[in-house]
């Protein structure tokens, strides 16, 4: 379309589009809750957006957001969201209205973009994470339906390590489908005139990781039109494609609290701003008409279709030019059916009593339901204790990552495929687990939820689905050294809404799990797994649910001791078990993988000897303190976990696992102990 038609008209039309977009974001500011904008970043924006939106550049379907093999965007300098937004809803993916009183709780229209926008694909912030994401989108539009992204950056975020890990990545892999534009506005938070870090010549940094890089003047659109049009039909030789935006912040305004990097704007400064933007609109508008008269009648019709693509009509011969009213054509996208296909004849069978590692289960596993083209895997130099990539590769290589010692790298390319539809895993050890990325996506999926409750965009199946693989947990790491010791990571990250923390004991219950997992809707999961091999404790096929516990050996109403646990703490107290039998004290173990409460009241209302051993700094104890209540209750209470004598929180000094259980008291043979010393005693159990 745009190259039928004479250049300096096509120019003219996207500087009166310049204009409506800039006017729409004062807009926002002056009717905002706390009347407030990120005023200079996002006008700084506003070049780079209009270019790439109404410039012919990316293929996008309003109607259908969701629709796969559509171009994508990701809005990473998330304070530039009043410019989103404003494209947005000028394109008709949302009612203009929403765009009053932003910021404000009864509002959609966050300081930051994400899902609960519709057409909004993730939550980003100004933190350089929007980026990695981006990246993984690229790669799953490098395979089948192939589609380009694009990702708007600042300046500012490339001081974060999260952008050069996906930079290093994505020049490694050639993501050439892939292009970010650096607005480059020489400025920041503290100093909106100043970067902390001075940003010079950041096309040869990207160039020495393999992209292309060009730098344009982004205060005029010729220089970023025709690089966004280099990128999408020249030659790419495998390479991703850096634009470097020159501008300076509060680009377009003309009064110098544009140039601010937020502020308070009074509604008498914002109207003195809004008539002179409208004024340079007008002559915009005079100069396209003016142009109109000197081009063929071919050009004029081809300008006159362009202007309608753009929400303007023009009358060539009434000589006029008006905005076309914007209707909402977003549609409501189809459910997902998130499930995953298998054979279960093709699944591994596991002998009762034998013993079997995680990884060896996992890749096993991974070698069925790969088949079904609906699973992504994604490893950080650790894919040998997971078993994740060798399982999926051995059915579908394209969809198996290894992205090397970058976890936050890791996780943010897991959330694209999430986002895609796909049931993803992501591994590393239980620390290296990055809480900021990991916390970000909850915001995102909680943002999911809303606008799947909302129905404007999202509907059932479009949430996301990802295993967070946590290896080496609890007291398995041994002998490492304290930095590789997963003994507080299920403590950390329960704080984090819709996560869900999973303990897993049984090889057989490892892959009952991922059968569930496979079902789909499963949303964020946190699974801690063995890194030793383990014997199996639940022979045939398992029930797998949220919220169950499970009983190695039969519950005997004799009982009167219960061994509360998980994980490799599951064989620790089968071992003490043993020891209090033969001393004559009936003792029950119950394997908690997920917080049972329901499991847990039952047991308080006993008159029964409770106690509670975890190899980590206890989850369960923390669950039960805030989710069950305690007055009245008959069962007496042992604690035993990584805390210290006082209950202090500590990490774990390295050593084998059998120096860590009995250093700990969290052996057999200390548990059994422990618990027999405590029965002879006053009858004291400890206290929650």
């Amino acid at each position: 379309m745009k190259s039928k038609i004479d250049c300096v008209a096509a120019e003219c039309l996207l500087r009166i589009k310049d204009s409506d977009i800039r006017e729409m974001v004062l807009e926002q500011g002056r009717d905002a809750v706390d009347r407030g904008l990120h005023v200079g970043g996002a006008f700084s924006a506003v070049i780079p957006l209009v270019a790439l939106y109404f410039g012919g550049t990316i293929n996008l379907d309003v109607v259908n957001p969701t629709r796969a093999g559509q171009d994508m965007f990701i809005l990473s300098k998330g304070h530039a969201v009043a410019t989103l937004a404003a494209i947005m809803a000028d394109k008709g993916y949302f009612d203009r209205a929403l765009l009053t009183n932003s910021r404000s709780f009864g509002s959609i229209l966050n300081g930051h973009p994400g899902p609960i926008l519709p057409g909004v694909p993730i939550s980003t912030g100004p933190e350089g994470h929007g980026m990695p994401v981006a990246q993984g989108y690229a790669l799953a539009g490098s395979l089948e339906q192939r589609f380009d992204v694009y990702c708007l950056v600042g300046d500012g975020e490339l001081q974060s390590g999260l952008i050069w890990e996906a930079v290093m990545y994505s020049g490694q892999t050639g993501l050439e489908n892939l292009c970010i534009l650096i607005d480059h506005n020489g400025g920041q938070l503290d100093n909106p005139r100043a970067l902390a870090f001075p940003m010079k010549n950041i096309a040869s940094w990207f160039t020495s990781f393999g992209w292309n890089a060009v730098t344009v003047d982004a205060r005029d659109y010729r220089g970023v039109c025709e690089a966004l049009d280099q990128f999408k039909r020249a030659p790419r030789r495998g390479r991703p494609t850096a634009i470097v935006c020159e501008s300076v912040k509060g680009w377009g305004g003309f009064s110098d609290w544009c140039a601010a990097h937020k502020t308070t704007i009074s509604p008498d400064l914002v109207e003195i701003e809004l008539e002179r933007q409208r004024e340079r609109r007008a002559s915009r508008v005079e100069a396209f008409l003016n142009r109109l008269k000197m081009m063929p009648p071919t050009e004029v019709a081809a300008a006159v279709e362009y202007a309608r693509f753009m929400g303007l009509a023009v009358d060539a011969k009434k000589r006029t030019l008006d905005r076309i009213d914007t209707n909402v054509i977003t549609c409501p996208a189809e459910p997902r059916n998130k499930e995953v296909s298998f054979d279960i004849e093709r699944l591994p069978l596991l002998e009762p009593g034998k013993e079997y590692s995680a990884d060896w289960v996992i890749r096993s596993c991974m070698q069925e339901y790969g088949r079904s083209g609906k699973v992504v895997t994604v490893d950080s130099d650790l894919s040998s204790t997971s078993g994740l990539k060798p399982g999926l590769a051995a059915v579908d290589s394209f969809k198996a990552f290894n992205v090397g010692v970058a976890e936050s790298n890791m996780i943010s390319i897991g959330e694209a495929w999430a986002a895609l539809g796909y049931n993803v895993w992501v591994s590393t050890f239980c620390p290296f687990f990055d809480w900021r990325v990991m916390r970000r996506i909850a915001i995102g999926y909680q943002e999911r939820l809303e606008a799947i409750e909302s129905g404007l965009w999202l509907s059932e199946g479009h949430n996301l689905d990802m295993v967070f693989l946590a290896t080496a947990s609890n007291l398995e790491t041994r002998t490492n050294g304290a930095t590789h010791m997963g003994n507080d990571d299920a403590l950390l990250f329960s704080e984090i809404a819709h996560l869900t923390i999973v303990d897993i004991s049984c090889p057989n219950l490892l892959r009952a799990f991922i059968r569930w997992i496979m079902e789909g809707n499963r949303g964020l999961v946190y699974a801690r797994v063995l890194r030793a091999p383990a014997a199996v404790l639940y022979p045939g096929e398992i029930e797998f649910s949220s919220g169950r516990s499970f009983r190695p050996v039969p519950e005997s109403e004799e009982e009167s001791v219960v061994i509360v646990t998980s994980g490799r703490g599951v064989y620790e107290a089968l071992d003490a078990r043993r020891r209090l039998h033969a001393t004559g004290v009936t003792t029950g173990v119950v394997d908690m993988p997920f917080f049972d409460r329901d499991g847990i009241d039952t047991l308080l209302d006993r008159p029964v000897f409770l106690v509670l051993a975890e190899q980590n700094n206890g989850l369960l104890l923390k669950s039960i303190r805030e989710q069950v209540s305690l007055e009245g209750r008959n069962a007496r209470v042992l604690v035993r976990n990584l805390r210290g004598h006082h209950g202090e929180r500590r990490f774990i000094h390295s050593a084998t696992y059998d120096e860590l259980t009995n250093a700990y008291g969290l052996s057999g043979e200390r548990l059994a102990a422990t618990i027999h010393d405590e029965l002879e005693a006053t009858g004291k159990g400890g206290r929650l």
